[in-house]
């Protein structure tokens, strides 16, 4: 049986996982009939996966994503035109990296907690994401170019992996925010991947941006390698989940 100064060492090496599983071990009926490799594999694992979650929780706060949302509590159950099958596609998270997502629909339908689910996903499969609505968003850059923390914002924005971009084109992009959005969108295109949910249909974005060859460049780089999902909710999911006793727009 390992003594205290070996239990000590391990958490002098912060191994928390391997001390935990060494700890469950010692109060296990049974365990000697393992041989070392078998134990000392249940030590490692345990260890991995310790190391693991820690991750996925520090990539969770700093997305600081909108909702506590999974795809596994997706609601498929209220009709509004959800696919099912594609869902399921990009829980796979292989579309990450080369494509982007669009999810658009009347408010309540659910586009956020289904953008969040999705972000949550990626970083359980080891991306990390950063949750953004996108008007709080813009007046970020417009801070930041008077602090001089412009380029090092667009930096942060170029590296994640997955960025979502939340109620796209609330109001018009003006004063020169669509050559900041361009900015964005150009660093991240055929590298990274991007969730945008909108109130507005895709086909009225072009007339959100102030100069038309910019809105050009962005829905080219947004829209033409996208998968779309479009919500068609006759009922705001809101209301829904009132009744059901949740607060979440599934």
């Amino acid at each position: 049986m390992l003594n205290n100064p070996t239990l000590e060492k391990l958490k002098l090496l912060k191994l928390t996982g391997m001390l935990k599983a060494i700890e469950e071990q010692m109060s296990m009926t049974g365990v000697s009939e393992l041989d070392f490799f078998e134990r000392f594999a249940l030590l490692v694992d345990r260890e991995f996966e310790e190391r693991e979650n820690r991750k996925l929780k520090s990539r969770l706060k700093t997305a600081k994503l909108r909702q506590a949302a999974s795809v596994e509590d997706i609601d498929y159950r209220s009709p509004r035109g959800l696919d099912r099958g594609l869902i399921a596609s990009l829980s796979s998270c292989g579309w990450i990296g080369s494509k982007n997502v669009i999810i658009a629909g009347a408010t309540g339908s659910g586009k956020t907690f289904i953008a969040c689910a999705l972000a949550q996903k990626a970083m359980r499969e080891g991306f990390s994401a950063t949750y953004k609505r996108t008007a709080r968003l813009l007046r970020e850059l417009a801070v930041a170019k008077g602090d001089g923390s412009y380029p090092k914002l667009l930096n942060s924005l170029a590296k994640t992996d997955l960025l979502v971009l939340d109620d796209w084109g609330l109001a018009p992009f003006t004063g020169g925010q669509d050559q900041d959005m361009l900015e964005i969108v150009e660093d991240r295109h055929g590298q990274r991947s991007t969730i945008i949910t909108s109130q507005v249909p895709v086909d009225s974005w072009h007339a959100l941006m102030a100069n038309p060859t910019v809105a050009d460049a962005i829905l080219d780089r947004l829209v033409h390698n996208a998968y779309r999902i479009n919500l068609t909710a006759s009922e705001s999911m809101r209301k829904v989940r009132v009744r059901k006793g949740d607060s979440d727009d599934r």
